[in-house]
């Protein structure tokens, strides 16, 4: 199929989706989110934006092109996405399957079947192995040479700063034993010095994953286009994309142009600390063209940072060093010297900064670097992001507050799953694992909370995420009484993070409420959050989804029924 036929088919598959509805009118519960309107039973949408609340909405009714009667269901604002890689998670559906595969082995017989289903696959690249499944973490390349050996194999880990290859992958980056460790990474050895086959952080993995082919755009539209199903499917309309490199800019353009996009994002370039200077007037230019050529559904007005790595990797920057490793406090990816120069000069040029940092080192670091960008530069609404927030000195939990820093938190986190009791807590100890994810303590101290998946890193289903912020608990219900009890969230406030919060976000005002001229980003759910069970939230569904009053989501069956138009 040519690019002209997959552009013809999209479209055509658009155009049935999204049939325009001129009026349409919601009957039922509906939770608005503005302390001026707060739940009412009726809601009615025109030409893309809300026009009309509870009894006047109700007017409508008789007159509109559709009533969607919601039944038990609740209308609420669209959810957002504060953390994500769209393109990332698209992606993953071209390679082996090994997303939530529970052993080395089921992964090793993926990669296997794939490969041999796709023979002239000059490498085999697949992405979220869990890392947990092996002892710290740690995956041997010939592993993976039982099921591939004249092919390269390189599978990103589920946390993306690490990489697992095989023996042909390492020999074709020219990993070898005399090779020394990256600046920022480090290449995991067996006890003779050889290469493991395990690489973490950026330049580490960047020496095997800067020899696999670039996608042709058409597949990198494409990966854009199955995001944004996923999205859609899970009540989704904006989404920060949280790493961006330039190419990826030229595909969402062009997702864009062809009618391919399902979604709002904002695109993130990703600072680099080795030549962020010269990044300066190619994200300005990007941003322009973005501007001019994206709308309405692109913005491109974010730099992202990475601070530091992952805990469960042992590279998160962290204050004391690691119980496993004395000698490490982990691997800055900036010097926070230098991590500050840069935030400064891109706060300086408009720039909203995105700052990944997840040590308690790493958050001190892009608190320090944000609040050197308000003192040096005029004043300005700013809403600077850190993102993640895993550890927090007690002492840094006021500056997030006293420096309008949104807290971006992926909530499905804050739970002990295996990630927490086998990798994390015997890195860190007993002491700063009690210190994690403080959104209840933020939430307290009126800090802005926002929510994020980092799909396809985990989940982008962001009702399982809310469960988890409410109850601090695991899916199988472990600990009863809550992990850290006193982080918990309600579930209005764990609605907001993933909705107002998220809109505050994007710089998105006009939808931080369901109020009359407000733009119809919409999710239907089956059942209201607030009154099921919280062990429960995750199972309510979805049923329908609406980017600026068009349906780019309805559940094949469910609590609502339509009327007058129906689609």
């Amino acid at each position: 199929m040519t690019g002209q036929d997959k552009d013809k088919r999209v479209t055509e598959e658009n155009n049935r989706m999204v049939k325009a509805v001129t009026t349409r009118v919601f009957l039922g519960a509906v939770r608005t989110g503005s302390e001026t309107y707060g739940d009412t039973t009726a809601l009615a949408v025109r030409d893309g934006r809300v026009v009309a609340l509870g009894g006047e909405a109700r007017a409508l009714a008789e007159v509109a092109d559709e009533v969607v009667e919601l039944g038990d269901g609740l209308l609420l604002p669209a959810f957002g996405d504060g953390h994500a890689h769209p393109l990332f998670g698209g992606l993953e559906s071209f390679g082996p399957q090994i997303k939530g595969l529970a052993s080395v082995d089921a992964i090793v017989a993926e990669v296997g079947r794939w490969a041999a289903e796709h023979p002239d696959a000059e490498w085999i690249v697949g992405a979220s192995y869990d890392p947990a499944l092996a002892p710290d973490g740690e995956f041997d390349a010939r592993w993976l040479d039982a099921a591939v050996s004249e092919r390269p194999v390189v599978l990103r880990a589920d946390d993306y700063h690490t990489v697992w290859c095989n023996t042909e992958a390492l020999r074709r980056a020219g990993v070898r034993d005399t090779t020394p460790d990256p600046r920022l990474g480090w290449i995991v050895r067996r006890p003779d010095g050889s290469p493991l086959g395990t690489l973490r952080e950026w330049h580490a993995c960047d020496l095997v994953l800067d020899q696999v082919p670039s996608r042709h755009e058409d597949e990198l539209v494409e990966a854009l286009r199955r995001a944004g199903s996923v999205y859609a499917s899970a009540g989704i309309t904006w989404v920060q994309d949280a790493w961006v490199e330039p190419d990826m800019v030229d595909a969402y353009l062009a997702a864009a142009r062809r009618g391919a996009l399902g979604f709002r994002a904002d695109l993130a370039q990703r600072a680099d600390p080795d030549r962020w200077r010269e990044q300066l007037k190619a994200f300005d230019a990007a941003r322009a063209r973005v501007a001019a050529e994206g709308a309405p559904l692109l913005s491109a007005r974010t730099v992202k940072f990475f601070s530091d790595g992952v805990i469960e990797g042992g590279t998160a920057a962290m204050l004391t060093p690691y119980l496993d490793a004395p000698h490490s406090c982990g691997m800055p990816v900036w010097e926070p010297k230098q991590l500050a120069e840069a935030v400064r000069e891109f706060d300086a040029d408009g720039f909203q900064t995105h700052i990944h940092a997840i040590g308690d080192a790493g958050v001190r670091a892009a608190l320090d670097a944000v609040e050197s960008a308000i003192r040096a530069n005029p004043a300005r609404d700013r809403r600077p992001v850190i993102t993640h927030v895993q550890v927090v000195d007690p002492a840094d939990l006021p500056r997030f507050a006293a420096l309008g820093v949104i807290a971006n938190f992926e909530p499905l986190w804050a739970q002990p799953d295996p990630l927490q009791t086998e990798l994390s807590l015997p890195r860190i100890g007993v002491e700063r694992s009690d210190l994690q994810f403080p959104m209840g303590q933020l939430a307290r101290d009126g800090v802005r909370l926002s929510f994020g998946s980092d799909w396809p890193v985990s989940s982008h289903e962001p009702l399982e995420g809310i469960q988890v912020a409410v109850t601090r608990r695991t899916f199988d219900g472990e600990p009863r009484e809550g992990w850290l009890p006193h982080q918990r969230l309600t579930v209005e406030q764990a609605l907001a993070a993933a909705t107002s919060g998220v809109a505050h976000q994007a710089g998105a005002d006009d939808r931080l409420a369901l109020e009359p001229g407000a733009p119809a980003d919409l999710v239907l759910l089956s059942a209201d959050p607030r009154t099921v069970d919280p062990m429960a939230i995750r199972h309510v569904r979805v049923l329908g989804t609406w980017l600026a009053g068009t349906a780019t989501y309805r559940a094949g069956a469910g609590t609502a029924t339509y009327r007058a138009g129906e689609e």
